[in-house]
């Protein structure tokens, strides 16, 4: 039986997708996340076949629960679940590890599939893109101009928590470190990024995607 966590910030979603793949598929959802702190947690401790991943998390973008699951748990197939269908969204989920990118909104025949095709070792994109796009979009060379590839995996965390307005004492109880090495990494990512503001870093992380507006 494959076992799968679910992450996605909508406890309806969560149910829906817990039902149909219990019901239709040998598949046993052994965990639920709200936020991507907690689906990174849950990944460690679990290690599922499968994680169903949303992109626009709280707390951590699923970018970034991408690039900790390919390191906490290799053998974790993700899918991921998302709204959004421009390419950069898709790109860069294909080269954090996704196995599966599905838009919100496809048939759950669709989600079925996607998981029989992951569990057998291939990729698979919803129906509005096809097998050629995929091998175009994995070996599409990485924009080495992007600021974000510069951050660290904890500087990446940071700037998510950072724009959505919490403070430094709160994301060190967050991420488990100290208030000033919150400050540290906080001050750091602003340099790399070329940030100088709280308005900036705001402004960023909207036209990323990593928060909402």
């Amino acid at each position: 039986m494959t076992t799968a966590i679910i992450a996605d910030d909508h406890e309806i979603v969560r149910r829906g997708l817990r039902g149909i793949l219990e019901a239709e598929s040998n598949c046993r959802v052994v965990a639920e996340a709200a936020d991507g702190l907690t689906a990174t947690q849950l990944v460690e401790k679990h290690r599922p076949q499968v994680l169903i991943l949303d992109l626009n998390m709280p707390r951590l973008h699923g970018i970034e629960v991408l690039r900790q699951t390919r390191t906490a748990s290799p053998g974790t197939r993700v899918i991921v679940l998302s709204m959004h269908h421009d390419e950069p969204y898709v790109i860069e989920s294909l080269r954090a590890g996704a196995s599966a990118y599905i838009l919100k909104g496809s048939e759950s025949h669709e989600i079925l599939h996607a998981l029989k095709e992951v569990m057998q070792g291939r990729r698979f994109l919803s129906a509005t893109l096809s097998e050629w796009a995929i091998n175009a979009l994995v070996t599409k060379p990485a924009d080495e101009s992007d600021p974000l590839q510069s951050l660290t995996q904890r500087e990446r965390m940071v700037v998510q928590l950072a724009a959505e307005g919490q403070t430094n004492a709160e994301i060190a109880e967050k991420l488990f470190i100290s208030p000033r090495t919150a400050e540290t990494h906080r001050t750091n990512l602003l340099r790399k990024l070329g940030l100088h503001t709280q308005t900036d870093l705001v402004r960023f992380a909207i036209r990323r995607g990593l928060i909402q507006p």
